[in-house]
């Protein structure tokens, strides 16, 4: 075999393997009813805004679950003012989005794992029987986001595998680390609207956020798969044996 033959076999034998696959992915699996579980008002609409608008486009219902209330998040604000405060702007976006909400608690800032929280979100995930559930990526600096990531991860277990489990990323190299997408969405057609839902949550530094991580991680996977804006995602696997 010819050198330059040699090499235009290697090139394309990597394109292929580079070349995401998604044949059982979010937006072909045909789900009836998805939940995006945060651990902050914000959270579900920041690391997959462009997917539940996706979705709902498609005909599923989607709920967006938020672990806490946000108390910790406005500098010079009680926790109840912060919380009122917050499940307001949350209202507004998921109402821009035409979701439901659903809160499950928690405390911003003092997140628990024990046998009532576990119990809990079982309990949560049990009665909304969805068919697929979003839920932040377990390898995070953010203790909150480790917390419900461990919780959905439990109560998928214990409800003996009978939803889809998906992680989504937040703020890439300063919260979600060592995250390589296995899947992706292409949010192309809902990026400015994911955008707006997002200014939304006033109270957050929304430009910011923007700016300075998801539009360059909604670029960067719409690199990846070849489109202008993507979210990526990694599904949990298990062995059915």
């Amino acid at each position: 075999m010819k050198r330059t033959s040699i090499i235009a076999a290697i090139v394309i034998a990597a394109l292929c393997i580079a070349m995401p696959t998604s044949a059982q992915g979010l937006m072909k699996s045909n789900y009836k009813k998805v939940l995006v579980i945060g651990a902050h008002p914000d959270d579900p609409e920041t690391c997959a805004g462009g997917t539940m608008l996706a979705l709902k486009a498609q005909g599923c219902e989607v709920v967006s679950v938020y672990l806490t209330g946000g108390e910790a998040g406005i500098k010079g604000k009680s926790a109840d003012e912060s919380a009122r405060i917050r499940h307001k702007e949350s209202a507004d976006a998921c109402a821009m989005m035409g979701v439901r909400s659903l809160w499950v608690g928690q405390i911003d800032g003092a997140t628990e794992v024990n046998k009532t929280r576990y119990d809990e979100m079982k309990a949560i995930i049990a009665a909304e029987k969805p068919d697929a559930v979003l839920t932040h990526w377990p390898i995070d600096s953010h203790r909150d986001h480790r917390v419900c990531s461990i919780l959905v991860y439990d109560a998928w277990r214990q409800l003996d595998h009978g939803f889809d489990l998906y992680y989504m990323e937040a703020m890439t190299g300063l919260q979600s680390m060592n995250f390589a997408p296995d899947d992706y969405v292409d949010i192309s057609d809902f990026a400015d609207l994911k955008h707006k839902v997002v200014y939304c949550h006033a109270t957050q530094e929304p430009g910011w956020m923007l700016d300075e991580w998801h539009i360059p991680m909604e670029k960067l996977r719409g690199n990846e798969y070849q489109c202008k804006a993507a979210e990526g995602f990694i599904k949990q696997h298990w062995n059915r044996k």
